[in-house]
């Protein structure tokens, strides 16, 4: 994806521990006043004969709370480029999601913290003891990390290829935004920190000179494709993977930096992807986006989704779900979101679900079938009753399931779903189903 004509670029920290990957916050725990001499060179003499640390290696890191956290030593390099030739370490905080692992610098470490490894389950419960109620239930919002499809090696051979985020922050507009994950760029990338995106045809760049340039000639003001919606200030393109392939392959790379879970898509030609932007005088800037096979066996409406980090948190997610419901209702057809669902995923569907089913019951007069709400949402079956059985509105009664709708209990559940974001006017939509050219 890209970096916009604009040279103005404002920071954007993406959660996580410190605003710089390369330099994070430095700071040293004062000295116990109450150590004899002989007692602190003592303690000097252990912590510099455990240097440096190995790679599995657990200990205390400061983080940006100003607060020591428990993490796993990932990886280690030497720094060559302050000459001290020290090393740093590559850290995954065991109470956080993958997306805030950071390499540090030694002095964010509290070495007296060294641990002798433990085994994985034994410390894993204790851990788990340790943690508040309020820490556990953060954790698991964080952790339903998608990988359900791989089996133990898979999953192992997985995170050993992608243990170490390879580019730390990407430039995009103007925004600088720091990334969560690694995405498989190219072996001529291996060099690169930091990437410069266009944000018009995803092309990336090395350095700013060279995007600067790559602005100067790129004639593009929005993604290439369709326009098929466009209300207000909003617009959504649909790109087929297949007439646009290197700007699709870009966009996997992009969206690679942020989402966890997914394998990479190198044939894009079976997908068509929705880029939705925010329009301005000087173009549609892309704020996220979704993709969906052509041809799908499984009736899978959606095969990946991502807001980008300075978007989150405005409706956009629920907005791009929302959207590719309405594209099967045009269609004739329910759908579902592909398997695995990343953690941000799961969470946004069950409440778009939640909002959608429930508000269809409270205005409902009679008996309705869970068939019945299917057609009306294109909702797939299966998730109308995975979502109401976990909200207890459904009850199994003489060989049929029977949903229980107390207005009080849906106003409850509705209130808890939390706003439903953007609404998608469909009436703005032109939009034909995909066929194949012959």
């Amino acid at each position: 994806m890209g970096s916009s004509a604009n040279t103005e670029t404002t920071n954007f920290t993406a959660a996580s521990p410190s605003s710089n990957h390369n330099h994070p916050p430095t700071t040293v725990a004062a000295s116990n006043p109450n150590h004899t001499p002989s007692e602190l060179d003592t303690s000097k003499k252990r912590r510099t004969g455990m240097l440096p640390l190995e790679v599995g290696t657990r200990v205390s890191c400061l983080w940006r709370d100003g607060k020591y956290h428990p993490v796993k030593v990932i990886e280690r390099r030497k720094n060559h480029s302050d000459g001290s030739n020290e090393y740093e370490y590559y850290v995954h905080y065991t109470e956080f999601n993958r997306r805030l692992d950071e390499w540090i610098n030694l002095d964010q470490l509290d070495l007296d913290s060294v641990e002798c490894a433990l085994d994985e389950k034994v410390e894993d419960k204790v851990t788990s003891l340790k943690m508040t109620r309020h820490q556990k239930r953060k954790i698991d919002e964080t952790h339903v990390e998608g990988h359900e499809e791989l089996d133990a090696a898979s999953l192992r051979e997985h995170e050993e290829f992608t243990k170490v985020k390879n580019i730390a922050t990407i430039e995009l507009g103007k925004y600088e935004i720091e990334t969560w994950y690694f995405s498989p760029f190219p072996p001529e990338y291996n060099d690169c920190v930091k990437l410069f995106f266009c944000e018009f045809c995803l092309n990336f760049m090395k350095r700013t000179e060279q995007l600067q340039r790559h602005m100067r000639k790129c004639d593009l003001k929005h993604p290439p494709g369709d326009e098929i919606y466009r209300s207000s200030t909003l617009s959504m393109f649909e790109v087929d993977g297949k007439k646009n392939k290197v700007y699709a392959q870009n966009l996997c790379y992009l969206a690679k930096l942020f989402l966890d879970h997914k394998t990479l898509y190198y044939d894009v030609d079976l997908f068509l992807f929705y880029i939705l932007c925010e329009c301005d005088d000087r173009g549609c800037h892309m704020v996220g986006y979704f993709s969906k096979e052509k041809h799908s066996e499984e009736a899978y409406n959606l095969a990946c989704i991502l807001t980008l980090p300075p978007y989150q948190r405005k409706g956009y997610g629920k907005f791009l779900i929302a959207f590719s419901y309405e594209l099967s209702k045009k269609e004739g057809k329910v759908g579902t979101p592909e398997r695995p669902l990343s953690d941000l995923g799961l969470v946004s569907y069950r409440g778009y679900w939640t909002r959608i089913l429930l508000d269809i019951l409270k205005k409902h007069k009679g008996n309705i079938s869970i068939k019945e709400l299917s057609d009306m949402t294109a909702i797939k079956a299966e998730d109308i009753l995975s979502t109401l059985q976990s909200l207890e509105l459904i009850q199994y009664r003489k060989g049929q399931h029977v949903i229980c709708a107390d207005p009080k209990v849906l106003d409850r559940h509705l209130k808890a779903a939390g706003r439903g974001g953007l609404d998608v006017d469909v009436s703005k939509m032109i939009w034909t189903p995909y066929k194949e050219q012959s």
